[in-house]
Parts: structure tokens; sequence; C-alpha cells
């Protein structure tokens, strides 16, 4: 059954087709990207906000009448799943949003499920994803088929506070707010609670932001200084960035930032934060990449050694590689276990990254970084590598990049991923060239949110 009525918030355009109608809808299973699949009138419905097994009504945000699928957010709930609890932060809960007239933030997507049920889902994600973009026919047995719990000492089981780093949009108004999925609308917010204390301490939203458009902020989970980095706005002058620095707490350093160039300029104290991880130091700049959860690097780091010294890929003498490499997180791990007679090339695109990991690893005399894109510094460097370490970004290595690393003949690869889907799909390629997969861990370093992290070992077949 569909409403015909528009709410004050439907657009009023024949393209809208159906936007801003009401339906009701028999959830079915978990689909990637936190969405829930459902069927309405023959056509496929991608619903937000609901959990496998529910009936719900939901408001159509996305549905013109040429799409092949349509999108939706649960705006009431009619026969409720055992696993759905109250959303713990109202601007994300999409039935108190959508009951204002507005749609709910992002980034939190899965807050009305119980953390057990949200582990199950995206194991079934991941599980999907092997089948249909890996071409298992089941599950393959190296995987547990579980999605690991993080991080529960330190938040109590409530999966709250991980974020050591977070990024804010600005109303027109000039106020701190986050996107709505897949919208430019942005709804203002007075607290993050999947942020660390030392952001939300921050208190960003009693600032007045005009002039800026976007807020990052970098909380290290060592407690050492924060940074507030400002995008501004076109035509923002200097001043009135340097008046709204003025107002942020003094404990944070604060800097201006281009998101297209990554050009970091000072305004108040530094330009980088001090992350601890491992028994190491990092220094990282600007909008440089760190794991966000505070315990993620030493369960990756711990992972991915885990791999590869069970395989005897990782010993003194070794020669190896970390590639899209960051600041040096896993480079410098790498290096204690090669020790001085083996070798570590760190691979990094980022030029200011780069440079980071350059002063980070300056004392490793085994340690080569390189700046550029990993397929060909892996040409201009060719090695007799034991192992590689691939981190990528969220899009995945690709078939060009897996290629030329299937091509430099390492011994095995270790590839860790924050994106199921891509991680399937690069996993295909290296199993149509006679690759396999001999090892593999999920963990829930994202909780209430659909994200997951994978480690998997990959190995030359027979």
């Amino acid at each position: 059954m569909t409403s015909r009525t528009p709410t004050a918030t439907q657009p009023q355009t024949g393209e809208a087709g159906h936007t801003g109608e009401e339906a009701v809808l028999d959830v079915g299973p978990v689909a990637h990207g936190g969405h829930c699949v459902a069927r309405h009138e023959g056509r496929v419905v991608f619903v937000r906000h609901a959990i496998p097994g529910e009936k719900v009504r939901a408001r159509l945000t996305d549905a013109g009448d040429g799409a092949k699928f349509w999108r939706a957010d649960v705006v009431e709930v009619l026969e409720a799943s055992p696993d759905r609890v109250e959303h713990f932060w109202r601007p994300a809960d999409s039935l108190r949003a959508w009951s204002h007239g507005h749609p709910p933030v992002g980034g939190a997507e899965f807050g009305h499920i119980t953390l057990a049920r949200q582990r199950s889902l995206k194991a079934d994600v991941l599980a999907e994803q092997l089948t249909r973009l890996a071409g298992f026919e089941q599950v393959p047995s190296v995987w547990t088929g579980g999605v690991e719990a993080v991080g529960e000492t330190g938040d109590g089981g409530t999966g709250l506070g991980w974020r050591t780093r977070a990024s804010f949009s600005v109303t027109p108004a000039g106020r701190l707010g986050m996107h709505a999925h897949r919208s430019d609308h942005i709804i203002p917010v007075r607290e993050m609670p999947l942020a660390s204390e030392a952001i939300n301490a921050l208190r960003l939203w009693d600032l007045d932001l005009q002039g800026v458009e976007r807020v990052e902020v970098a909380a290290p989970a060592n407690g050492s200084r924060p940074l507030v980095l400002l995008a501004p706005a076109p035509g923002t002058k200097e001043k009135r960035l340097r008046a709204i620095a003025a107002d942020v707490p003094a404990e944070a350093s604060v800097a201006a930032f281009d998101p297209l160039t990554g050009q970091v300029t000072q305004l108040r104290g530094r330009t980088w934060v001090q992350e601890s991880a491992v028994g190491h130091e990092y220094r990282v700049t600007g909008e440089g990449f760190w794991q966000i959860h505070r315990d993620a690097p030493g369960t990756l780091v711990g992972a991915v050694t885990e791999f590869l010294e069970q395989g005897d890929f990782l010993h003194p003498g070794a020669v190896v590689a970390d590639l899209y490499a960051g600041a040096g997180l896993f480079t410098a791990v790498l290096a204690d276990a090669v020790g001085e007679t083996g070798s570590v090339l760190s691979v990094e695109g980022a030029p200011g990254t780069s440079r980071d990991a350059r002063k980070n690893l300056h004392s490793a005399a085994q340690v080569e970084v390189a700046q550029g894109r990993v397929e060909r510094v892996l040409r201009q460097k060719p090695r007799n590598f034991d192992a590689l370490l691939l981190d990528p970004p969220r899009a995945g290595a690709g078939k060009a990049v897996v290629g030329q690393l299937v091509e430099s003949q390492p011994r095995a690869i270790a590839y860790v991923s924050c994106d199921p889907a891509s991680f399937a799909r690069d996993l295909g390629y290296f199993r149509r060239s006679g690759w396999q997969l001999t090892g593999l861990r999920a963990f829930d370093l994202y909780p209430h949110t659909h994200h997951l992290e994978t480690v998997a070992l990959l190995t030359p077949g027979p």
C-alpha cells in the first residue's frame, strides 16, 4: 500500500516520481551499504534503518519512475525484530527525524540494532560478497564466518566513543552539522556519541562557523594534543578563520586545509597530531590517513603479523613491501620484524603523507620510502619479495594493481580492507590469476555502522 499524500518536505516536481510517498514493506535480507532489501509493486527497494524480517512503513527517498530500484527510510515499525533497540542518538534515529520532517544524519545507520545482530548482519554481507564477487561456491573454510568484536573493554560493550577522528559539515547558519545519507541536507548536531570524549569535549557545536564548509577533528587515543581542521568556503579570508580558531578551546591545535590539494595552513599550534601504536610514535599531518577506531592499529597489525609469521613470510632478513602505507603504521612493525638484514619498501601516493612516513621512519635504515602510484613503484623497484602488504582506500586496489602485484611474484600477500565489495572483487582477480585465499579474519571496527574491516592472507596456488 502506498500513500499518495505528500509530506511537508516532499518535492513537488514530476521528476521526483514517487519520492516522498510512503509504503508498507516486508523487509528482506541485508545488503552491502547499510540497507535491507524489500520489494514494492515489483520493484526492489533498498530500505535503511530496518532489520530483516520486520514489517515497516517507509518513506521513499529516491523513487524516480525510471529508476531500476528505489531507496527508502523507515518511519514506523509495524512488526519489530527482537533485535531492535532504541537508537542511542536522536539525530540519527530515522523514526524521530522523519517525525520532525527531515531525514536522519548518516554515520550511525545500525544504531537501532543490538551489537550482536549488527555483527551477524555484517558477516552475512561479507559472505554474500565472497560468493557473488570473489567467485566462491560457498563461504571459504579459512574464515570462521564471524565478525570479531573490538574495543569492548574500553567502551563497556556499548560500541560508543571509539572514533578518534570525526568529520562534520557546517549548516548555512554556521553551526556544526552532518549530512543526511545521499543528501545535501545538513542537520545540526550537539554531540557525536561515536566520537571520543576528547572530540566531544571541544564542543565545536557552540561555535559560529560561518565561512567554513567542513570541519575535521583528530584526537589521538594517547591523549596528545587534538587538531581541528577548517575547510574554508570560497572567499573566506584568513582573518575570519583566525577568529574562529581563537574560539576553539586552547587544548587543540587549529589549521586551515584545502580538501582538493591537501595543503594545510597553521592557525594555532601544530598542523599535525602525534599518534602512538604498537610501540612506535607517528606524526600524521592534516587529513593524513590514520585508523579511526582507537584499537584498530593494534588489532590490524596483530592480525597481519600473525598471518605472515605463521607462514614464515615475515622473519629477520625478509624482503617485504607496505603498499598504500600512509604514515607508516605497518611499515614500522615490518621493519622491526625483518631487522637490519632485511628490507621494507614503503609506498604511499599522497605527497604529504609520504613526507610524514619519511619523518616517522628516518631511523630505520632498512626502510625505503617511495612516493607514487603502487603499480609504478613496483615496476621501477623490482625485488624478490617474501611478502607484500596492501591497505588500499575504500575503492580497493583494482585490476591493474592486482595484476602488478601478481607479476611481482611475492611468496604471500596480506590484504587489509575496509570494504567487503572492493575486497571481494579484488580477491576474484587474484583467484583468476591462480592465487588462493589461505587466511581471513573480519573485525567490527565501526560499531553502529554497516562498515567492517577484513584481513586476508593470499598465496600462489599450487
